[in-house]
């Protein structure tokens, strides 16, 4: 990437002492079933099922690295709660809220592909959804500055009105609408999963006070859930035109592609948007060995992600930073990646865990040039970069 120009890097920020984590264990009744991958169908020729992609165990062992890990000791606890109905209603639809009690009531049903409301979901979706409005609420209150809400099911791909992508309730979105409600004047939502945050994007495309970023592999729709294609030119409508920016990145892109979106897309952004809220959507979904991804983040790419964040926040919301929990589904190698996130959200001066998957080839090369390609997009239509 020599021969592009990349725009300084921030400082570092100084360590922090300690993540709050937010946690409830009713999140792991949520039990989306056996099958072939997502689809939860047996096609009667194979003698093994797989679990679900979105399962407990892969937030039971993001829980026991949190707990057990060698970050441990940087790491507080604090316990969710449920959501209310009424601050449901702050980013859902009563209509769409009602349909997802009233299969609850009934036992349960496919909402759509590979998103199953079973017994015992509806009941982990309004923890997941609690839980992260308290992490918010710590925040807002002064308790801590860095907040992590450890959670399933994963929200950022329900829309207003519909589930999708295994789904339910807008867990990141309620917390933005928390926020502004709370005097926050400008908040922006950074993702990372491996899929377009199509649902929070369309919760704020009409707004100017919430600067949606997301980072994805370019996947395009998947359906009547996913109609959104998360390409560039999806960028918000009347006042919030050009406050939806997305960055799909071509597959494989690996470690310093992450890190060159970040500094020549995401910071840029940051800066003139002057935030004073910054909330982190992290899925480890985007690692290299996930199987619902295909991009080749290492434990070093989130770790240096975690970094570029923290000194966003650190230079533009008082050091005030909500993590929440999306994606990731290599049961192992996931709760490594978030380990080595909030390694770099500490700004910790080395590593604590070596990766033990080593490193995963990639090529630079392709991806520095779709960046630069966006970045070039974005200055010609995008008014705030632009300094319109």
């Amino acid at each position: 990437m020599a021969a592009q120009h990349v725009p300084p890097s921030l400082p570092s920020p100084s360590p922090s002492a300690h993540i709050h984590v937010f946690w409830h264990d009713g999140m792991l009744g949520h039990d989306t079933g056996k099958g072939v991958f997502d689809t939860g169908t047996d096609p009667g020729f194979l003698d093994v099922l797989e679990k679900h992609p979105e399962n407990p165990d892969r937030v039971r062992n993001m829980l026991s690295i949190l707990k057990r890990g060698p970050i441990a000791p940087f790491i507080s606890w604090q316990t969710g709660r449920h959501a209310l109905t009424s601050e449901l209603l702050s980013f859902h639809s009563r209509e769409y809220v009602n349909e997802l009690v009233e299969a609850d009531k009934t036992g349960g049903k496919t909402i759509c592909s590979g998103t199953f409301l079973n017994p015992g979901s509806w009941d982990a979706a309004l923890l997941a959804a609690g839980t992260t409005l308290s992490a918010m609420k710590y925040i807002l209150d002064g308790f801590g500055n860095i907040a992590y809400s450890l959670v399933r099911p994963p929200g950022h791909h329900a829309q207003p009105t519909q589930a999708d992508g295994y789904c339910f309730l807008n867990n990141a979105g309620l917390a933005v609408l928390l926020a502004l409600g709370s005097g926050c004047k400008k908040i922006v939502v950074i993702d990372i999963d491996v899929h377009y945050g199509n649902g929070t994007a369309e919760g704020f495309y009409h707004s100017d006070k919430v600067l949606t970023i997301s980072l994805h592999m370019n996947h395009g729709s998947w359906g009547a859930s996913h109609p959104q294609s998360g390409t560039v030119d999806e960028l918000g409508k009347e006042e919030g035109f050009g406050y939806n920016l997305n960055v799909p990145l071509p597959n494989g892109t690996g470690d310093g592609g992450y890190k060159y979106a970040m500094t020549a897309l995401v910071i840029p952004a940051v800066q003139k948007f002057k935030p004073d809220m910054i909330v982190l959507v992290v899925g480890q979904d985007s690692s290299a060995f996930d199987p619902n991804g295909r991009q080749c983040l290492t434990m070093e790419g989130y770790r240096e992600i975690g970094r570029i964040v923290r000194g966003l926040a650190d230079e533009h919301s008082n050091e005030r930073l909500l993590i929440v929990q999306e994606g990731g589904y290599h049961v192992t190698y996931s709760a490594y990646c978030l380990h080595a996130m909030l390694e770099g959200v500490l700004n910790l001066p080395f590593p604590l865990l070596s990766d033990p998957i080593a490193y995963y080839p990639e090529d630079e090369a392709f991806a520095t040039k779709v960046i630069e390609s966006i970045k070039r997009f974005q200055e010609r239509s995008v008014p705030f970069i632009k300094g319109v």
